[in-house]
């Protein structure tokens, strides 16, 4: 594995910290009048989330992590595991419903996504940036009902609830921000 020196730490990079994998978020070099220049860096902890403010002496040094993602598909959902397929070898992998649960929530079957890995353990699952799903639940829709920024909540077909306009009807196919989980308009 390569090594990274705190010194040449930069945002986005992922190192092995005391045994925990953390990728750089913020770093600033400082170099104060009177004694020796640090590294302060603000790191995410990727496996759990989270997040930590540290300094390190530029001359330490720390094993780099290599992260893999891989594009995935989304196979089904059997109560217990979400299981996913590589598109390229066809393997099927598996990752428990308590780890993907809020990934998955705008997922529908059959979609990409892409999963990282490290070390060969799968441990986060990135949705495509907006989905298109069906609207299965919510209150009818008044026609000239454009009030800006009111919303009602709706239910879509992933079982996920959502804020949309007051204009939006049962069985209409909306765009969905699957980062905020916010309506962006009708497919």
């Amino acid at each position: 594995m390569a090594k990274v020196s705190a010194g040449d730490i930069r945002n986005g990079v992922t190192i092995e910290v005391d045994g925990k994998v953390c990728q750089v978020i913020d770093f600033m070099h400082v170099k104060p009048g009177k004694g020796a220049a640090f590294v302060r860096v603000k790191m995410k902890n990727i496996i759990d989330g989270g997040v930590v403010e540290t300094t390190f002496r530029p001359t330490e040094t720390f094993e780099q992590a290599h992260i893999e993602r891989k594009k995935m598909q989304y196979l089904y959902n059997d109560g217990e595991f979400y299981n996913y397929m590589d598109n390229e070898t066809f393997e099927q992998i598996m990752i428990s419903a308590d780890d993907a649960a809020d990934s998955m929530k705008f997922v529908k079957e059959n979609e990409e996504v892409s999963i990282s890995f490290y070390q060969g353990n799968a441990f986060a699952i990135e949705p495509p940036l907006s989905v298109e799903l069906v609207v299965t639940e919510t209150e009818p829709g008044v026609k000239g009902n454009t009030a800006t920024g009111a919303t009602k909540p709706a239910i879509v077909e992933t079982g996920a609830k959502v804020n949309v306009p007051l204009f939006v009807d049962q069985g209409e196919t909306i765009k969905i921000d699957t980062r905020t989980g916010a309506y962006l308009s009708r497919a």
